[in-house]
């Protein structure tokens, strides 16, 4: 047999007619034998019946081709589909002419019906034409006889009339063309396509069930059981698959059918003790075009649930291992922040060192420790972070380093990997560093020097290749000479350091923050339409505040903006706004804030103005600025926010 491409078998078509239409067939079916394999039965209804069901039980076919009433008989006693030729304007036309050419007494013989569109084309066109329409052979051949009594010479009709008018001693002529053959061919191959498509998916579903760990059984309006794969029967342990057609009830009595039939909603969740042990039940109904035909019922067992919720929690997990900020996630509008940003590249792209990110609450040091990390050769590795001022000194130490079997009451059987192994290739983001306890530190300072680390209980070695970025709030330097911090470990994380400038020196990202973020949170409530009033209201408090808690209180102050603006139903009003920004007027002290030995003398305050023209000589530098006043940053900037 030819083959399609992708060794896919052409279809196979059986052309049948008992008349001469298979004369047509014949003349039509050499053009299609790149697409179809066509075999002509000269065959009539029982006849070709008989031929139909003995070719069958061989080589079965796809689709029929058929015409008139033999087709019509074909559709309601055979399983194929079949593709019916039919009668188009051009048949006529042509048929029409043929016999106009052997008589001017002609008539037209039609199956059922004469179509209004010949009868209004018979009329215009003033032809003699006779119309009649017959649905057995016999009224065929009496309309025949009548013809012949009343002087037809010709008739026009399908095959079978054709045929008849012969034996009555008229002209047939056979109202097919070779185009309405090509076109039901091309029907009958389209057929062919889309029946063998469905049958691929019907096989693919039956696969995908059969492969299911779930139980799914399916059933009919009546509750009869009409599909269910195996895990049904291992669940439910009774044979339902031999149960095809008999109701849910005497097949499984104690599965509960519920009202998914009789209400059509959904029961989802429920427990149902079947064979002793405990199954969820989900209960759905089946819809075609809008009408239910049915239910799905799909059984989970508590042990396939229980281990679906441990691998999503692992998933959890290891989804936490992953840095998901980038380094141009980073506002960066002032020339201070980009100088970081532009820092963080380069330490990223040609360094493995360790870094020290240095910067007050808030100001972003793990979303810069993730942006290196993104931007390094390690970012296909994991990005683990910790909070080391979160944990007790032993839960810290098992906690990096992790542990073996028996290390301790209440380990796990097994012993647990560290954080330093499941960073292993990646990074490990030490926050709040300057918490780390003393004996830690020391620990830690070995795991660097060696690159190995040793989990609590055990005496062998692990070999480690992480790189640690570290961040802190504290001053290190300081805590180094009260002995609170251990020097030579000071010194190896202090290799690169990135010092974040706080957000009160940095007035444009100030800016760029709020612009961004407000219509954003705004939008999250339904809001967005008041974003430019409320914009024009908050931004100059925005400005002049000195956000003591950084990025992460002017997020605060805007989540607290949107409640107010919720609360009144539009946007917020004048005399609430310093609501948001009173928490720097209640900021405790810092418990590392040590106080100068011996008092300074006060430097003379410039004017406004010249702190202003000294900014604008130094292009916006505020640090450049503040280091030609002789002052520190935030000096700086209280000068140009306070009235002179």
């Amino acid at each position: 047999m030819s083959q399609l491409s992708g060794n896919e078998p052409l279809p196979v078509i059986w052309a049948i007619s008992g008349h001469r239409l298979t004369d047509v067939f014949r003349q039509v079916a050499p053009e299609m034998e790149d697409r179809a394999s066509i075999s002509i039965i000269h065959r009539g209804y029982e006849s070709a019946l008989a031929e139909i069901e003995r070719r069958g039980e061989r080589h079965p076919c796809d689709v029929i081709v058929a015409s008139g009433s033999h087709g019509a008989f074909l559709r309601r006693n055979v399983s194929y589909p079949v593709a019916l030729v039919k009668v188009g304007g051009s048949d006529l036309l042509a048929a029409l002419c043929k016999a106009r050419q052997l008589s001017d007494r002609i008539a037209i013989l039609m199956l059922k019906r004469i179509p209004p569109e010949l009868k209004r084309f018979a009329s215009l066109f003033s032809l003699p034409l006779v119309l009649r329409a017959y649905e057995t052979a016999e009224e065929a051949r009496h309309c025949l006889r009548q013809l012949a009594s009343d002087g037809i010479q010709v008739v026009v009709g399908p095959g079978q009339v054709a045929d008849l008018a012969d034996e009555a001693g008229l002209t047939g002529v056979l109202v097919y063309s070779a185009e309405s053959v090509r076109v039901a061919f091309d029907d009958a191959i389209e057929m062919a396509a889309a029946q063998r498509a469905e049958k691929s998916r019907r096989t693919q579903l039956d696969s995908i069930l059969y492969h299911l760990g779930d139980g799914v059984v399916a059933l009919d309006m009546a509750g009869r059981v009409v599909m269910a794969n195996p895990a049904a029967e291992q669940l439910t342990g009774r044979p339902v698959r031999n149960a095809l057609g008999r109701s849910l009830g005497d097949v499984l009595p104690a599965l509960q059918l519920g009202q998914v039939i009789t209400r059509g909603a959904p029961e989802l969740g429920a427990v149902q003790e079947l064979a002793g042990k405990s199954i969820v039940v989900d209960r759905v109904p089946l819809f075609d075009e809008g009408k239910q035909t049915g239910a799905v019922l799909t059984l989970h067992g508590s042990n396939r649930l229980e281990l679906a919720v441990s691998k999503l929690r692992a998933h959890t997990h290891r989804r936490s291992q992953v840095a998901r900020y980038q380094l141009d996630d980073v506002v960066s509008a002032s020339p201070a922040m980009q100088r970081v940003i532009a820092q963080c590249k380069v330490f990223a792209q040609h360094s493995d060192a360790g870094i020290l990110i240095h910067g007050e609450s808030g100001t972003g040091k793990e979303l810069l420790a993730q942006g290196i990390h993104n931007a390094s050769r390690r970012a296909r590795h994991p990005f683990i972070a910790t909070n080391c001022g979160a944990f007790t000194e032993t839960l810290l130490e098992s906690e990096l380093f992790g542990y073996d079997e028996g290390a301790f009451t209440g380990a796990r059987k097994q012993g647990k990997a560290g954080l330093f192994e499941a960073a292993n290739g990646g990074t490990l983001f030490l926050d709040e560093i300057g918490e780390m306890p003393l004996p830690l530190q020391t620990r830690l300072l070995r795991a660097l020097q060696e690159k190995e680390i040793m989990r609590v209980g055990s005496v062998d070695p692990l070999p480690v290749d992480v790189r640690v970025v570290a961040a802190t709030h504290r001053d290190l330097a300081a805590m180094v000479g009260t002995g609170r911090f251990r020097e030579d470990l000071f010194y190896r994380l202090n290799i690169l350091r990135v010092d974040v400038p706080p957000l009160r020196e940095r007035p444009q990202d100030i800016e760029v923050l709020v612009r961004n973020r407000v219509p954003a949170a705004l939008a999250r409530i339904g809001l967005e339409a008041l974003s430019v009033e409320v914009l024009a209201a908050v931004l100059p408090s925005m400005r002049r505040y000195a956000w003591p808690g950084n990025v992460r209180e002017l997020e605060n102050a805007i989540e607290r903006l949107t409640m107010i603006c919720l609360a009144n139903g539009g946007a917020i009003r004048p005399a609430e706004i310093n609501d948001l920004l009173d928490a720097a007027a209640h900021r405790p002290r810092r418990p590392d804030a040590v106080a100068p030995a011996t008092p300074r003398r006060r430097r003379p305050r410039p004017s406004r103005e010249d702190a202003e023209r000294t900014l604008a000589d130094c292009h916006g530098d505020h640090q450049e600025a503040a280091r030609r006043l002789g002052v520190s940053r935030t000096t700086l900037w209280r000068w140009l926010t306070q009235a002179a």
